[in-house]
C-alpha cells in the first residue's frame, strides 16, 4: 500500500497517496471533522494523477480528446513536500520529479481557516528545454469514494450556461445525461472509456459560454464538492470516468481548445491558473455555500470595500449610451431622493455622435456638456452622491486618432497584422505604452472630476489571443490576462478610494480573477425584469451577494405589480438602479424609495449571509424561482412568479420541525400574497394574487 499524507487545515482535510511507482494522487477532499471515506471501491481508486501535464513529443497513452492519461503525468514521482502558515492560511507544497525529461513539478493547496475548502494551482519548471501545451490545476478522482457511492451512475452535476442577456442558466443533471456517456464497458473488456463532459470557455470571456463555476454531488449522499476556476481568461472543466470511478479535471488555457503552449527553458517556470475546490456535506445548495465561504476568504481587503454604495446608472432602459448635462440633472436629483450614494454615467459621455468604433481617447463631449463633464459630477456631488463614469479601457476604435498614437507592439496581432473585433483595436496590456495610456486615463478622471466609482467593461471578445514575440496566440492573452489583473491592482494602489465595477457585456468576464480585487459585478444586460428574475436569483451561485449587480429599473407608469417586480430584482444582492425616477408619480417614487431602504437593510449584514435555493437553483424557463439570503435561522427570501400555477412549495429544510415567522418584506404589506408553512414537511406554500409576473421579498425567522 502506497504512503499516505494527511494534510489537515481548520475547516478541509486531504488526503494524498505517495506511491514510490506512481504520481502523487487524491485520496479523499472531506470536510475537516467528517467520517473517512467508506472503502466502497477497488483498491486503486486513487489512480488519477493529482497533475496532469502534455508537452510537444509527450502525449497521452491511450490518445483521445481527454486531458487525462499523460505520458507525463503518470511518469512524475513524489519527492518532498513543506508546510507553512500565514495570515489565516495554511498552505502545503507537494514536489514531484520526472528526472527522465529533466521536470519539476510542484501542487500548491492552500486553504483558509474560514472555508471547507482548498485552492489549487500547479508549478512547472524545466532543466533542458520542453514546450508544454497542458497542465493542469487540480485533478481528483477521489469522489466516488468520498460520495460513499460504487456507481457513477449516482452522480449529478450543476453547471451553467451563459450569453449576453442570457446568463447564469443552471442546470442540475445526472452525469450520464450531462455527457458522459455509458459504453458499456463490460463488452469491451472493462477499458476504461474515452468519453467526457467538457465545460469550458474561449478568449477573454471567461463566463461567455459557461460559468467557470460547478458542483458534483452523490445522488444518494449529501457529499457534494463545488468548484471555481480562477482565470480571466480561458479555461476547462473535464469530468470522466476511469476504470475505477470517476475524475475531475480543472486548468486554464491549453493548446487543443486556446492555442495556448509555452516554451520553458533551463529553469524557467510556468504557474497554472488556480482554481478553488469547496467540499460539504448536504448536497449542492450546501457545496456553493462552502464556496461562498471561500470565496470571502480570497478576496483582497480593501478598506473602501468596506463601504456597499447604492449605484443609480443612467444606461438600462433610461438614457441607453445618450446622456447630456439637461437630461442627467433631472434624473441626478431623482436618484439622490431615491436614496442613492453613488451616480454612474455611463456609455456615451465621451462622444458627439456614434461612438462605438471610435473611443479611447475619453475625453468628455464638448456638445453633450456644454459647459463641461465637471458640471455634472459636482451637481452629483452637490445631491450628497458620489460620481462614477464608464469606462472600457482595453480598447481603441479603429477611427480613434489614436489608434495610430501607441505602437503597434501595443496591440494584438497574429500574423504581424493588428486584430480588429466589432470595430476595435485590442490593447496589449503587456506593453508599457498600453498601460500607460490606460494609467494616464483612469488618473485624469479620478483627479480632474473626482470620480470614484468606474464601471469598467469589455465588449470585445479577443479572440485566441495574440502571438507577438512568437508566442502560441493563447499564451499571449494569458500573459495578457495577468497584466490586467496587475494593472487594476496598481490602479487600486495609487486611488484607494476607488470603487471598480466588473461589466463585460453583462457578466462576460465573471470570474475570481477579476473579483478577488473587484467591487461589484454586473450580472447581466437583460432588459425584461422577468426574464431578469432568474438570474439575479442564480447569480448567488457564481459571485458573492455582496457582489451581485442586479438591475432595477422601475418605469412610470408600470402596473404595481411590475414596479414590484422590477424592485424586487434588486433587493437581495448589490441593487443597481435605473429608470426614469424623475417621471414618476408620488405614489411611484415612493415604492423606489421602499426598495431602497428594505435593500439598505439587507445590505447590514449581506457579508455573513450565505445564498439558498428554496426552489433549486433556477432554470432559464422556471415559472416560479427564488434566492434567500439565510443567518443563523433567519432569511430574507425572494419570491418571483413569472408565469404559470398560482401556488409554489418553498422548501426551508433549516426550519423543518420548528415554528416559522413569516412577514412581507418588500413591499411591507402582503398586497394579496399568502402563504402557510408545514413544520413537518419544512415547506412553506406561497401563492400569488394575480396571473401577471408578481413578486415578494419575504422575511422568515425560526420563532
Amino acid at each position: 500500500m502506497p504512503e499516505t499524507l494527511h494534510w489537515r487545515a481548520e475547516r478541509v482535510h486531504v488526503a494524498l497517496a505517495l506511491p514510490e511507482d506512481g504520481p502523487v494522487s487524491v485520496l479523499a477532499i472531506r470536510p475537516s471533522g467528517s467520517p473517512a471515506p467508506a472503502p466502497v471501491l477497488p483498491e486503486g481508486h486513487g489512480e488519477q494523477p493529482l497533475v496532469e501535464l502534455s508537452a510537444f513529443g509527450h502525449g497521452r497513452f491511450p490518445g483521445s480528446f481527454r486531458h487525462v492519461d499523460t505520458v507525463i503525468g503518470r511518469a512524475l514521482r513524489y519527492v518532498g513536500h513543506e508546510e507553512s502558515e500565514q495570515d489565516g492560511w495554511r498552505e502545503l507544497r507537494v514536489r514531484q520529479e520526472d528526472a527522465s525529461r529533466g521536470l519539476r513539478v510542484t501542487s500548491v493547496l492552500a486553504a483558509h481557516a474560514s472555508a471547507p475548502a482548498l485552492r489549487a494551482w500547479t508549478e512547472v519548471a524545466v532543466d533542458g528545454d520542453l514546450v508544454v501545451d497542458f497542465v493542469s490545476s487540480f485533478a481528483t478522482g477521489s469522489f466516488l469514494a468520498d460520495a460513499r457511492t460504487a456507481s457513477v451512475d449516482d452522480i449529478v452535476v450543476a453547471h451553467a450556461d451563459s450569453d449576453w442577456i442570457a446568463e447564469s442558466r443552471w442546470r442540475v443533471q445526472p452525469l450520464r445525461e450531462a455527457g458522459l456517456v455509458d459504453v458499456g464497458r463490460a463488452a469491451h473488456n472493462h477499458q476504461p472509456p474515452r468519453t467526457r463532459l467538457a465545460l469550458g470557455n474561449r478568449g477573454s470571456w471567461s463566463s461567455g459560454e459557461k460559468a467557470p463555476t460547478g458542483v458534483i454531488a452523490s445522488a444518494r449522499d449529501d457529499y457534494a464538492l463545488a468548484w471555481q476556476i480562477e482565470h480571466n481568461g480561458p479555461w476547462v472543466a473535464e469530468l470522466g470516468e476511469n476504470g475505477h470511478g470517476a475524475y475531475l479535471l480543472l486548468s486554464g488555457p491549453t493548446d487543443r481548445e486556446h492555442q495556448w503552449s509555452v516554451r520553458l527553458r533551463d529553469g524557467e517556470t510556468f504557474t497554472s491558473a488556480p482554481v478553488s475546490i469547496a467540499v460539504a456535506e448536504g448536497g449542492v445548495e450546501a457545496a456553493l455555500q462552502a464556496l461562498t465561504d471561500q470565496r470571502r476568504a480570497i478576496r483582497r481587503p480593501r478598506d473602501a470595500d468596506d463601504a456597499l454604495p447604492l449605484v443609480f446608472n443612467d444606461y438600462m432602459n433610461t438614457l441607453m449610451g445618450d446622456p447630456t448635462t439637461e437630461k442627467l440633472l433631472p434624473l441626478i436629483d431623482a436618484a439622490a431622493e431615491a436614496g442613492a450614494d453613488t451616480f454612474c454615467i455611463d456609455a456615451g459621455w465621451y462622444a458627439d455622435g456614434h461612438w462605438w468604433d471610435g473611443v479611447g481617447a475619453w475625453e468628455p463631449s464638448a456638445a453633450r456638456f456644454p459647459g463641461g463633464i465637471g458640471e455634472a459630477t459636482e451637481y452629483i456631488r452637490s445631491r450628497g452622491m458620489t460620481p462614477g463614469l464608464w469606462l472600457e479601457p482595453e480598447v481603441i476604435g479603429v477611427r480613434s486618432p489614436l489608434a495610430q498614437t501607441p505602437p503597434d507592439a501595443a496591440f494584438f496581432s497574429r500574423g504581424g497584422v493588428r486584430i480588429a473585433e466589432h470595430g476595435r483595436h485590442l490593447l496589449d496590456l503587456r506593453h508599457p505604452a498600453a498601460r500607460a495610456h490606460l494609467d494616464a486615463v483612469v488618473d485624469r478622471l479620478v483627479g480632474e472630476y473626482g470620480v470614484a466609482f468606474i464601471k469598467m467593461d469589455e465588449n470585445t471578445m479577443t479572440g485566441p489571443g495574440t502571438d507577438r514575440d512568437g508566442l502560441a496566440p493563447g499564451h499571449g492573452l494569458l500573459e495578457h490576462a495577468r497584466a490586467v489583473l496587475d494593472w487594476i491592482d496598481g490602479v487600486q494602489a495609487r486611488h484607494p478610494d476607488l470603487l471598480i465595477e466588473n461589466c463585460a457585456s453583462g457578466a462576460m468576464r465573471m470570474d475570481y480573477a477579476m473579483l478577488s480585487r473587484l467591487h461589484l459585478q454586473s450580472t447581466s444586460d437583460q432588459q425584461d425584469p422577468v426574464a431578469y428574475a432568474s438570474i439575479a436569483a442564480a447569480a448567488p451561485a457564481s459571485i458573492l451577494p455582496e457582489q451581485a449587480g442586479n438591475w432595477a429599473y422601475p418605469q412610470a407608469g408600470m402596473t404595481d405589480e411590475e414596479r414590484t417586480f422590477a424592485l424586487v430584482n434588486g433587493v437581495l444582492g448589490r441593487m443597481y438602479l435605473s429608470g426614469y425616477l424623475n417621471r414618476m408619480a408620488p405614489h411611484e417614487r415612493a415604492a423606489v424609495r421602499d426598495a431602497v431602504a428594505a435593500h439598505k437593510a439587507v445590505l447590514g449584514d449581506i457579508r455573513s449571509r450565505r445564498p439558498i435555493w428554496p426552489l433549486g437553483l433556477p432554470a432559464w424557463e422556471d415559472d416560479w424561482v427564488s434566492l434567500g439570503l439565510a443567518l443563523d435561522g433567519h432569511a430574507y427570501v425572494s419570491v418571483w412568479r413569472r408565469r404559470g400555477d398560482a401556488s409554489a412549495r418553498l422548501s426551508l429544510p433549516w426550519a423543518r420541525g420548528r415554528a416559522l415567522e413569516v412577514a412581507p418584506f418588500f413591499p411591507s404589506s402582503e398586497g394579496g400574497w399568502s402563504w402557510t408553512w408545514d413544520a413537518e414537511t419544512g415547506i412553506l406554500e406561497t401563492t400569488a394574487p394575480t396571473a401577471e409576473p408578481s413578486a415578494r421579498v419575504l422575511e422568515v425567522w425560526v420563532a
